[in-house]
């Protein structure tokens, strides 16, 4: 079956692969639009301002609808119009006014601009009108649309640099954040994937002893409507709109190369610098939100099918569930669904080399058609029989805000997951005088209670003491409060609860007592982060001292409150990372990657930890509930290399200690010096300084 148009003929072509894929006799259109009744592909002029001709895709295929233009090439732009039924209490919501976006889109043209009189599916044009009819203005001028690619090389293994579970250290940063302010990156590269390959930055992380980058998202996305009309934008990436396409925003525009082009660049260049990439991918919503929302592409095409509606709404309204807090949820029930997440992952994976991948709202995508999470959840099953995929570093964000959302330690075996517990316990340990010895321990250990399980092993735990969702590490000993009143929700977004301390004065100050202690609290922070047992993770800015003047939201402050202050770089702070990652390298005994017995190993002999009461004794019995004594000493002995002492005081007096004995104690790591520069420690009694950590090593 074939038609034609404008000289061009429409050939019946195959319903696979989704998307558009270049063939010997043209370019092959499949979609999947189950319950529309008709499929047009649109075509523009190569901005996408300009409609030239419109085909019905001829055959539908299990719901997939397909075509082959004779004669197409790469370059050419398309966009989709799905006709069907309105009925919006069965979830459809076909509009053939509105030009959609292809799901599997490998490069988007345009850019959602916000405005309400173009991509909205429903009518609010005036108010006498009925809201419940689709507003019948075309979009085609404005609407997001692909562009048709060639196929993708495909990325050599070989050139990866698969670092082991136990010496990964991670460290989450943006793209653009990063790079705007960096003083040795050309202003014309600034703030793109090409400065994220720029010399200067790889030679900072493999200085610094990182050896995964956790890119926050950069996929293709729309800013919401709401943050455009204040002037703002999301400008963390968390509003995806195409899962395959990177973000045209990262792209230098650099002649002769593209936003796909300088991604792969990227992606090449950090792992020749021995660098992993970790994506962070939002798979949980898309940028279409409520049913106030724009209708851009899955809403357009099969929204019954594409998202988890709820049941029991009426009418319009109430439609959609809402476990992100994003508007909608992507529906991971439905094997399509699962089939463009995995084939977005793979597309990473295979083309452009990622070696990861940080799962946003992760439980969402384990919920089932009754809305429950489930460790047997297809996508789980799909990603660990992939043969490509189950190879990737999956990293889950383990909460949602739905019911029974909270699921640390709930994924299954091969999956990291960000341990806020870690990051909770050791904020108030350190800042808040809260807690005592057993909770320090369960969590420097790998937090067991959520982990020992199913053979998982400690490296299951990221932990971190900051994240892009937050304080920086500077501003949680700078701030009591948030201050996020640029955001413009009247300070109302964010943590409530920082657990952060500002060290007896509320942001900046010229007092040099309250600098001092707030560097030490940092080395501090960052000593313990480092030096415990699991997946450490820092956020970049903190090893330079970045603040965000206490915004724990920023996620829509594209500007200085975000951008690295490299030229105000905090060299004490760099020089502490360097220092403990070194540390972290060259001693076994700090990253055992297995669960800490304390008792001998039957083949070594080795006891891999003892915990040492600060008057020379193992810590037993009432020791591990003390609140008004908290230091500690942790002695950890790896299968190889020499026992390491570490020893941690968090409260604000020197503690008299007694080292283990009988060996001699080299001290090579002090928390209390600028960049943590040893002081001598001997054997017998001396003081634990107050809020310290020292690393002692056998001399």
């Amino acid at each position: 079956m074939s038609v034609s148009m404008q000289g061009q003929r429409l050939a019946s072509g195959s319903p696979w692969p989704l998307g558009a894929e270049v063939v010997s006799q043209g370019v092959n259109f499949a979609v999947w639009a189950p319950d529309a009744t008709r499929l047009e592909l649109c075509l523009f002029d190569p901005d996408g301002t300009q409609e030239l001709a419109r085909h019905d895709l001829p055959v539908c295929t299990d719901g997939v609808w397909h075509g082959l233009l004779i004669g197409a090439a790469a370059g050419r732009v398309y966009g989709l119009r799905a006709h069907g039924p309105w009925d919006l209490a069965q979830g459809h919501r076909f509009n053939p006014a509105k030009v959609l976006l292809d799901p599997w889109a490998r490069a988007v043209v345009g850019r959602y601009g916000g405005t309400p009189d173009a991509d909205l599916g429903l009518y609010q044009g005036h108010s006498e009108a009925d809201p419940t009819q689709p507003d019948t203005r075309d979009n085609a001028a404005v609407a997001l649309k692909a562009r048709v690619l060639p196929p993708a090389p495909v990325v050599n293994d070989a050139e990866r640099p698969h670092h082991s579970a136990d010496r990964t250290v991670l460290c989450e940063l943006h793209v653009r954040s990063t790079t705007m302010r960096h003083p040795d990156i050309p202003a014309a590269l600034r703030g793109s994937y090409a400065a994220m390959a720029h010399p200067a930055m790889l030679d900072h992380w493999r200085g610094l002893g990182v050896t995964s980058l956790s890119l926050l998202p950069v996929h293709a996305r729309a800013d919401e409507a709401r943050l455009q009309q204040q002037g703002l934008s999301n400008h963390w990436g968390y509003s995806s709109i195409a899962f395959l396409a990177p973000e045209p925003r990262y792209w230098s525009g650099t002649p002769g190369t593209s936003a796909e082009s300088e991604c792969r660049e990227m992606v090449r260049a950090a792992h020749a610098a021995g660098l992993e990439v970790v994506l962070d991918v939002v798979f949980n919503h898309t940028a279409e939100t409520d049913e106030h929302g724009p209708t851009l592409s899955m809403r357009g095409l099969a929204n019954a099918r594409y998202y988890h509606l709820d049941p029991h709404g009426t009418g319009r309204r109430d439609q959609y569930v809402n476990w992100t807090g994003c508007g909608n949820c992507l529906n991971l029930a439905e094997p399509r669904v699962v089939e463009l997440v995995l084939g977005s992952l793979r597309h990473w994976v295979q083309h452009y080399g990622v070696d990861g991948f940080r799962f946003d709202l992760a439980p969402v995508l384990a919920r089932g058609r009754d809305g429950r999470f489930s460790a047997d959840a297809g996508f789980f099953a799909a990603l660990q029989s992939d043969p490509v995929l189950s190879r990737t570093k999956l990293i889950a964000e383990p909460w949602d805000i739905g019911s029974g959302g909270y699921q640390l330690g709930g994924f299954p075996p091969g999956w990291l997951e960000w341990n806020d517990q870690y990051r909770d316990t050791l904020r108030a340990w350190w800042l808040r005088g809260a807690g005592d010895r057993g909770v320090f321990a369960h969590r420097f250990a790998g937090s067991s209670a959520q982990f020992h399980h199913d053979r998982r092993q400690p490296t299951a735990s990221v932990n971190f003491i900051t994240a892009h969702d937050g304080f920086t590490l500077r501003d949680l000993v700078t701030y009591d409060h948030k201050h996020n009143h640029a955001n413009g929700e009247h300070n109302r977004d964010g943590h409530h609860h920082n657990s952060s301390w500002n060290c007896g004065v509320e942001g900046e100050t010229a007092d040099a007592a309250v600098q001092a202690l707030r560097r030490r609290l940092q080395r501090a922070l960052l000593a313990t982060l480092l030096l415990s047992q699991g997946t450490p993770m820092l956020l970049a800015g903190d090893e330079l001292g970045h603040s965000q003047q206490g915004n724990n939201n920023a996620y829509c402050q594209d500007n200085a409150i975000s951008w690295l202050d490299w030229p105000g770089r905090d060299g004490d702070l760099l020089a502490t990372v360097q220092r403990l990652l070194a540390l972290r390298r060259e001693l076994p005994a700090l990253r055992i990657g297995e669960w800490l017995r304390g008792a001998p190993d039957t083949t070594t002999g080795c006891t891999d930890v003892v915990w040492w009461h600060p008057d020379g004794r193992p810590l037993a019995g009432h020791d591990w509930a003390q609140q008004d004594d908290r230091a500690l000493l942790v002695r950890l002995q790896a299968a190889q290399g020499p026992a390491v002492l570490l020893a941690f005081n968090p409260q604000s007096q020197d503690r008299p200690v007694s080292w283990p004995g009988p060996t001699a104690w080299k001290t090579v790591f002090d928390s209390r010096h600028p960049a943590g520069a040893p002081a001598a420690h001997p054997v017998g009694t001396a003081l634990l300084p107050a809020r310290s950590v020292l690393v002692l090593i056998e001399d």
